[in-house]
């Protein structure tokens, strides 16, 4: 047969015969070349066990890092966590420091909860948190918008909104109780003169005592949480307003349609943080009433105190201190939690 004549048929194209197919197998499927002729595989590239330039160069890198970072879990061990796990170990102890601790279990708790000052102290707790979020949670917000609104004289109005963050507590405390609150010639009974009202116990009232806390506290912490507000308030982009204003919305439907819906991460972020910081509350009524008049200004913090260094019963303070710390850990980990769904 010639190259002309090869047919279609016989053009077939057939599968490309490879040197493993050349090779003879031997029953089972195994090569039946002897295992003395067979051609070995070239050997494979060992790994380097020996770390390269750069590896060392990065290890160096961490360990600095590791370095400074054990640093500090040192200092908060030594500071923060040992004081917090020794202080709830304390609470099943009976610590005078007169003599050695005696383990009691749950004695200190039991003693606690039967004790009627500690219902009292955390219903006035609440009641000041409560008037705090009404006073102080409010107040810096409609502060931070007014501001935000003007257009002459915000710097100066900003320093002088966070001129008493800058003052110390007892300054604040000590001024407001001896030229604002003074039952004779204070700044509000003064006022109250003029207007043919009764002068006021301002702070020997149970009804008025902490109502006057509340007042003295928000006008001490009231410039962070108003920095913070101007802040977002800058973020809030312009065309929303301008849009607002061309739709013929009021002032107030602009804060209810566009200010406040922009800045609801940050006011419940503030809500929660103020709650954990309003219900720490010690230093007003330390200064100011001392827990009176009757206990109605007994907070937590205060009764804790008492317990400690007034009953010296620091079993009974761990106890006190261990059951706050659940109740703003609570609180704690709702803040983390809305934090973490924000990122």
């Amino acid at each position: 047969m010639t190259a002309e004549s090869v047919t279609p048929a016989d053009a077939v194209e057939r599968p490309a015969v490879t040197a493993k197919d050349r090779t003879p197998k031997a029953a089972g499927g195994t090569s039946a070349v002897p295992a003395k002729d067979r051609i070995p595989k070239a050997p494979g590239r060992k790994r380097r066990l020996v770390p390269g330039p750069g590896a060392r160069r990065r290890l160096r890198e961490n360990l600095v890092a590791y370095a400074f970072l054990l640093a500090g879990i040192l200092c908060f061990a030594a500071f923060s966590w040992y004081p917090i796990v020794n202080g709830m170990l304390l609470g099943f102890q009976e610590v005078t420091f007169a003599q050695p601790a005696r383990w009691v279990g749950l004695d200190n708790f039991r003693r606690l909860f039967e004790d009627p000052l500690f219902l009292t102290a955390w219903k006035n707790t609440g009641y000041f948190t409560l008037l705090a979020l009404v006073f102080g949670f409010a107040t810096p917000f409609v502060t931070a918008v007014v501001l935000n609104e003007l257009r002459h004289g915000r710097p100066f109005l900003r320093m002088t909104v966070y001129l008493p963050v800058m003052l110390p507590p007892i300054v604040t405390l000590l001024l407001w109780r001896n030229l604002i609150y003074d039952p004779g010639p204070g700044l509000f009974n003064n006022a109250l003169e003029v207007l043919h009202l009764p002068a006021q116990q301002w702070l020997e009232s149970e009804h008025l005592a902490m109502v006057s806390l509340v007042i003295v506290s928000t006008w001490a912490n009231m410039g962070t949480t108003t920095l913070i507000y101007l802040a977002a308030l800058s973020g809030v982009p312009g065309e929303l307003y301008e849009a607002a204003e061309l739709d013929g919305a009021s002032i107030r439907r602009r804060l209810w349609h566009v200010t406040i819906p922009q800045l609801r991460f940050i006011l419940m972020i503030t809500l929660l943080l103020q709650i954990i910081g309003t219900m720490q509350v010690f230093i007003e009524p330390f200064v100011l009433t001392g827990g009176g008049p009757s206990e109605a200004t007994l907070t937590v913090l205060l009764l804790l105190y008492r317990y400690a260094f007034v009953y010296n019963d620091f079993g009974l303070a761990s106890a006190m201190s261990t059951v706050l710390f659940v109740v703003l850990g609570l609180f704690a980990g709702l803040y983390l939690r809305l934090t973490r769904t924000k990122g």
